[in-house]
């Protein structure tokens, strides 16, 4: 059979990625992930005065800004030599743990899961129900999820002012001090939230689900209460498996994470692996963990519309210098290719799962290898972890409120170098700025859609989910939904959009 090569979406955010596919058999031989936007917030960056980033960058994503501000912010810090006073970690950590989860709801419900009512799967004996959940704007659940999430950000609009695009962190701290009364209504919002979720998502409490170690006990779980296997969590696995996620989406099994939610001296809470970040940061090969070292971080441009240097640079030394010449060939993303070590990695929540040591999923990993529904599923379960601790947050800050302050002065911002590593809700997020004569010499930004979707490097090794796509057996060509499922299980913060109509191509809408 002749090589079929098609161009075709596969999100439903924003309009500037798409994904090149080659077939031959129906199976994928190759995949490009082709960042189609020039944005250049690098460029934009430059020469302007340092605290500027807290304002611009915020506008790089309306999904996840407040992370964007967090890692601005950590940057100037970690220039300036100052560290946030608790009660300033205290709100970071609960505005953007309510980002998280917000984004984690409305992907999986009105994003990854509406691909069930795709009429691919019309003879699925679970396809009425899925209609009936998750077709777009009519289904049950997409109208109880965006109000649900709509919840969740009000919490970061009366800790931080306003959301998406806030920008109420500095060097030192936050600049809003919230009163008692904005505590208690957060407080209410963020039970209002947990017990939808627990309802709505998992069908159990947080800790019912947390206490899930092995698959074995996954399957008891999912067979033990109806509240369990009708949730979105039950169906998602109970649908999931009946159409095969379970075995497509395979990528490297190379994981990265900054790390996120630094952990006040004073808290109470203290996670397994330490006092230092909720989240721990480090890299794993398999469920094999190592420590991290942002050293070991280096982007190449050989397959990026960029020129300026040969191999991979540290983003310090890298350069963001666009140059198109707008005809196909070894170049074909504005999208830089992020390497750890050299090795293409996967970022995330699986990721995050994986550092973690979370037993459920370290067991999935290390027994069946990454999927798109092991992925999904990680995306799925991480607010059970994340709502506790943001409880546990706010009652200190009560506590301590009018004893703990919230901002550390900084004096003037120095000439040198600052890096701000975080996890936002995709994965790893770093910004990397040095400051000459009080003015930005150089800003350099590397996203969790980089690291996931990145273009092939020096070596020709494609990113993540362009290895996960390779090998994949589609069963219609004129409705290839399993492409679908993979890209959007790694959650890709740019739409795929149709744009090249070329003999002997095929164009897919989805």
């Amino acid at each position: 059979m002749a090589k079929i090569s098609c161009s075709f979406p596969v999100n439903r955010v924003e309009g500037d990625l798409t994904l090149q596919i080659d077939f031959e058999n129906n199976t994928v031989t190759e995949a490009r992930s082709v960042g189609t936007l020039y944005r250049g917030f690098e460029k934009i960056m430059c020469g302007r005065g340092a605290l500027d980033g807290l304002v611009i960058t915020p506008r790089i994503c309306g999904i996840c800004s407040l992370s964007h501000l967090t890692a601005a912010s950590a940057a100037l810090d970690s220039l300036c030599g100052t560290t946030p006073p608790d009660n300033a970690l205290r709100i970071k950590n609960i505005t953007g743990m309510m980002e998280m989860i917000q984004s984690d709801l409305r992907q999986s419900v009105l994003m990854f899961m509406p691909d069930f009512v795709n009429p691919a799967y019309a003879s699925n004996e679970l396809y009425t129900e899925a209609a009936m959940r998750y077709a777009p704007l009519r289904g049950t659940r997409c109208a109880s999820a965006v109000k649900s999430s709509a919840t969740i950000v009000e919490i970061i609009a009366i800790l931080g002012g306003q959301w998406p695009h806030t920008s109420f962190m500095v060097p030192g701290g936050v600049t809003n001090v919230p009163t008692i009364h904005d505590i208690v209504q957060c407080r209410h919002l963020i039970v209002q939230c947990m017990k939808a979720y627990e309802k709505q998502i998992l069908g159990c409490s947080v800790e019912r689900f947390n206490d899930i170690s092995t698959k074995q006990e996954l399957d008891e779980w999912l067979a033990a209460s109806a509240d369990h296997s009708e949730s979105d969590m039950g169906f998602l696995i109970r649908f999931g498996r009946s159409i095969g996620l379970d075995a497509i989406g395979g990528s490297y099994d190379n994981f990265l994470s900054y790390g996120a939610f630094d952990i006040p001296t004073d808290s109470d809470v203290n996670p397994s692996h330490g006092r230092e970040k909720l989240i721990r940061c480090g890299y794993a090969e398999g469920v094999n963990v190592t420590e991290f070292d942002q050293s070991r971080i280096a982007e190449a441009i050989s397959h990026s519309w960029f020129n300026g240097y040969e191999g991979a640079r540290h983003p310090f030394e890298g350069m963001t210098e666009p140059e198109a010449s707008g005809e196909e060939g070894r170049k074909y993303s504005w999208v830089k290719a992020p390497r750890y070590n050299g090795k293409p990695v996967e970022t995330g929540p699986l990721a995050q799962m994986i550092i973690n040591g979370i037993p459920l999923f370290t067991e999935l990993v290390r027994t069946e290898g990454t999927s798109s529904l092991t992925r999904q599923m990680a995306r799925l379960a991480r607010p059970a972890r994340l709502f506790p601790r943001a409880l546990a947050w706010i009652d200190e800050m009560a506590k301590l409120l009018g004893n703990s302050p919230f901002y550390t002065p900084y004096g003037e911002i120095k000439d040198g170098r600052g890096i701000g590593l975080t996890d936002a809700a995709r994965g790893a997020l770093g910004h990397w700025i040095i400051v000459e004569d009080k003015a930005i010499k150089k800003y350099q930004i590397i996203t969790p859609t980089a690291w996931n979707g990145s273009p092939r490097d020096d070596a020709g090794l494609p990113g993540a989910w362009e290895k996960a796509l390779e090998g994949v057996k589609v069963a219609d060509i004129d409705n290839p939904i399993e492409i679908g499922h993979i890209i959007r299980s790694f959650d890709p913060c740019l739409v795929c959009a149709v744009h090249r109509l070329d003999s002997g191509k095929k164009i897919f809408i989805c």
